[in-house]
């Protein structure tokens, strides 16, 4: 009797074991991913990128999303090229896939209004917001952008902006640099975003 206890506990410790083993790689690979820098739009310098940190980015989020995205299960990398083109990706995994979509609807309606906010908060800045469809990618992307001017600096900035989401996880791409929008790389920037999306999992 004794001898059938110890094999059956032999047995049950290496099927454990076994379990392990398997659950190791399914949670490593549970764990988005992020683009790389070759994955940015195509830029006349070579874009670099960080690395991925804990949390959201400075200042409690992006330029539009402010503090909209909580820093709870979320992880960020920035990326810059030597022409003072930057971008960032920011991306967060939540508690449900509700919750992703209220998430994601969040963040479209401060895109989407972001341009009409920050003239309010900044008398004399000219800001344009526009929306730019959506991709037809996992549960769908989202693009827009948002057109600055400052007439007293004499400054000029562009930014593209998109969200998408995989199931409970989403993520928000940000490209920005000085002009306008006929120099922003919008066909390139829906790329990017469409991989930003398929490489989360």
């Amino acid at each position: 009797m004794n001898r059938l206890r110890t094999a059956l506990a032999t047995a049950a410790a290496a099927a454990l074991g076994l379990a392990a083993l398997a659950a190791a790689p399914a949670q490593a690979a549970a764990q988005p991913a992020f683009l790389a820098a070759s994955q940015m739009p195509p830029s006349s310098t070579p874009w670099t990128a960080t690395q991925i940190f804990p949390g959201v980015p400075e200042n409690g989020g992006v330029l539009c999303a402010p503090y909209k995205i909580p820093a709870q299960n979320t992880r960020y990398r920035e990326f810059s090229t030597e022409l003072d083109t930057n971008g960032v990706q920011v991306t967060t995994v939540a508690r449900t896939e509700a919750d992703a979509v209220k998430l994601v609807d969040t963040l479209r309606k401060s895109l989407a209004g972001c341009g009409p906010l920050l003239e309010r908060q900044n008398p004399g800045l000219h800001a344009v917001s526009a929306y730019h469809g959506k991709l037809a990618v996992e549960e769908g992307a989202w693009v827009y952008s948002l057109d600055t001017a400052d007439p007293q600096i004499g400054s000029t900035d562009i930014h593209l902006f998109s969200v998408g989401r995989d199931g409970r996880t989403v993520t928000l791409v940000r490209w920005g640099q000085m002009g306008d929008l006929a120099d922003a790389p919008l066909t390139g920037f829906r790329t990017t975003t469409k991989t930003a999306v398929n490489k989360l999992y």
